[in-house]
């Protein structure tokens, strides 16, 4: 018996544009019945989860359930949730039935666990409309012009006084600046480090190629730092020659997640302190800390020789395009040089409404009502691989939004092949690794549990669990 939900909701999402709501998920359901992509006893989510998925009320899912328990479609038992009623085969279309209500074959997965995105079905849709409505009323004229290439005053206000208290960031305003997302600020990085004649920035063993690329598209080298179980080896960069800065994820190593240790945090700052250089620092996730106390952000040691880069892409959405730099004091004019050359400011509307959804108090409920449930997720996660796969050793559970499936040498491809068979994408610990990284001694799964909706994470994790037995 199929005991999971498809990734169905975004398909019922599509069928339902242009169509009467209750009518047209009713089609839907019917049609995957009829043809056999819902299996027998494939279990439906509830009537609230779904009804998130869709955006439309929860008596519109439970209504359409109802009625098609009535017609034999669905079965519906107290405790055991609704499921597709067993039937002896699918039905094929007669050959005159018309074509035109047939739907296409998937020919992606079923289910992704790739890391990088939060849940975006728990978006605050009515706090962030409430923000933006209270933002938008009190916005003086001027915000609607071209702006300060900063960012906006009332963002980068709140910012400084939030990074200070949940990030330990020193952060005035004068030193904030917002752009589009952390790709646009480390682009900007590297135009300011190539016109002070930097020739290399260190980076990680393991990260994203595309922040490596776009160092390199600047004309940087970007030279690999050993990495072991207390993280990346900073104490190597004094050997590094022609090194100018070093990109970094102290708080939660990408995608290891391993902290930093404080000795070579330490190491770090004293470097750039001894040769002018610069640390990048690049605080992805830092609000998600499950198993510790938060670990504060680098940048506190010396705030002349750090960039503190952070971003809302997985705190809310990555849809917002918001990040922030804050910014050694001496910096600050080269930076807005070299933004300005590119564009004026980001949106301020969406700066506005993000500031009152900090200043609210919205932000933080959020972030801790999002705590609890990517723990919980988490905790599931370990509790199904203990039970059904317990050779699998997880690591890089303290903090954040995936974690890492550490397999025996030679098996990574296979699971990742195993994985796709059963309809579920993932990646490779190998897609991180740096080309210049020592021979490859680790591989594993790196598994983002935050980006599945409520009503597919049963079922991606069921598939995860059944590629790995």
């Amino acid at each position: 018996m199929t005991d999971s939900w498809a990734t169905f909701g975004a398909d019922l999402h599509l069928d339902l544009r242009g169509t009467r709501l209750r009518s047209g998920l009713m089609d839907a359901l019917r049609e995957a019945v009829r043809t056999g992509r819902l299996a027998p006893g494939t279990r439906l989510p509830s009537s609230r989860s779904l009804a998130v998925d869709l955006g439309v009320a929860r008596n519109t899912v439970a209504d359409a359930y109802a009625e098609l328990v009535a017609e034999g479609w669905l079965v519906a038992r107290q405790g055991s949730g609704t499921r597709v009623a067993q039937r002896s085969v699918p039905r094929k279309p007669p050959p005159g039935e018309s074509r035109a209500r047939a739907r296409p074959v998937r020919s992606g997965p079923d289910y992704s666990l790739r890391p990088g995105s939060p849940d975006l079905a728990s978006f605050p849709r009515a706090e962030w409309l409430k923000a933006a409505r209270r933002a938008l009323t009190a916005a003086p004229h001027e915000a609607f012009g071209y702006g300060d290439p900063r960012g906006r005053i009332e963002l980068r206000t709140v910012l400084a006084d939030y990074l200070a208290r949940a990030r330990g960031v020193y952060a005035a305003p004068e030193r904030v600046v917002v752009c589009n997302g952390f790709v646009h600020g480390l682009m900007l990085m590297g135009k300011i480090l190539k016109r002070r004649r930097v020739r290399d920035v260190a980076v990680e063993s393991y990260g994203l190629d595309f922040h490596w690329d776009l160092l390199t598209g600047a004309g940087l080298g970007t030279p690999a730092l050993p990495f072991d179980d207390t993280g990346t080896c900073t104490e190597g960069l004094g050997g590094m020659r022609g090194v100018g800065a070093v990109l970094m994820t102290p708080a939660h190593q990408f995608p290891l997640g391993v902290p930093l240790h404080a000795d070579r945090r330490a190491a770090a700052v004293d470097w750039a302190r001894r040769t002018g250089g610069l640390v990048l620092e690049d605080d992805y996730d830092g609000e998600f800390r499950y198993d510790r106390q938060p670990v504060g952000a680098l940048q506190g040691l010396d705030p002349e020789r750090v960039v503190y880069m952070g971003t809302a892409s997985k705190s809310l959405a990555p849809g917002l395009r918001l990040a922030w730099m804050v910014l050694p004091e001496s910096m600050v004019g080269e930076v807005l040089e070299a933004k300005g050359r590119e564009e004026w400011s980001s949106g301020a509307l969406d700066q506005l409404t993000l500031a009152e959804f900090i200043a609210s108090g919205a932000y933080d409920r959020h972030v801790r009502g999002m705590r609890l449930r990517y723990r919980r997720r988490r905790d599931q996660l370990v509790a199904a691989l203990a039970e059904r796969a317990p050779a699998i050793r997880v690591s890089g559970i303290a903090a954040g939004l995936h974690a890492v499936l550490e397999l025996p040498p030679g098996t990574e491809r296979q699971a990742i092949r195993s994985a796709a068979w059963h309809g579920l994408a993932v990646h490779g610990l190998s897609d991180f690794r740096h080309a210049e990284a020592r021979a490859a001694d680790r591989e594993g799964l790196v598994v983002g549990y935050a980006t599945p909706p409520d009503s597919a994470w049963a079922g991606a994790l069921d598939a995860l669990c059944a590629s790995l037995e």
